[in-house]
């Protein structure tokens, strides 16, 4: 080492998040604040911060925090299938052929493509995705099964079973 000389040593700033999609100085104010938003997208900032006991501003600065870590995904309404006419409820069960990546690509921007999916979910093991459709009827569940499912790409086989009952849809994650 040249005399006098120190090598540069830079400081540690740890990552904005340590975690995709979650921010490491979350707490139990944040967590309370999505436990609102949950119940109740709809709520404006005020009334966040007054259910939760904090003032409007730093109430405003968190949310914008979890929104721009990507804890707070968006917000949208929730609506019964059946106010719209969607009555029949099916979960497929789905074995690809191979899990290259090209054949994985494929099936699920196939999947992606239909709206009648309203949750897909790849699985370990066998099978290797779970569909959750939704439909007007068994007969509309039929020709979507005909004309879609039987064809998207990298089938090996296909098993349907249909919901008797949804006990709980879109239910608030455990905070």
């Amino acid at each position: 080492m040249v005399r006098g000389c120190r090598p540069k040593v830079l400081p540690i700033v740890p990552p904005k998040a340590a975690i995709p999609g979650r921010i490491s100085r979350m707490d139990d104010i944040d967590r309370k604040i999505l436990a609102e938003l949950q119940k109740n997208g709809r709520l404006s900032i005020t009334e966040v911060a007054e259910r939760i006991g904090i003032s409007l501003s730093p109430c405003h600065r968190r949310i914008r925090a979890l929104e721009e870590d990507g804890v707070i995904s968006g917000y949208r309404a929730t609506i019964a299938p059946t106010a719209v006419g969607l009555t029949f409820s099916a979960i497929v069960f789905t074995t690809l052929r191979e899990s290259t990546h090209a054949t994985l690509a494929a099936f699920e921007a196939a999947v992606l493509a239909l709206p009648e999916v309203v949750s897909a979910e790849r699985l370990f093991g066998e099978p290797d995705y779970m569909l959750h459709i939704v439909t007007r009827d068994l007969a509309s569940f039929q020709q979507l099964y005909d004309r879609h499912l039987a064809s998207l790409p990298g089938v090996l086989k296909m098993t349907s079973t249909l919901v008797m009952k949804s006990l709980c849809q879109n239910r608030p994650l455990p905070l």
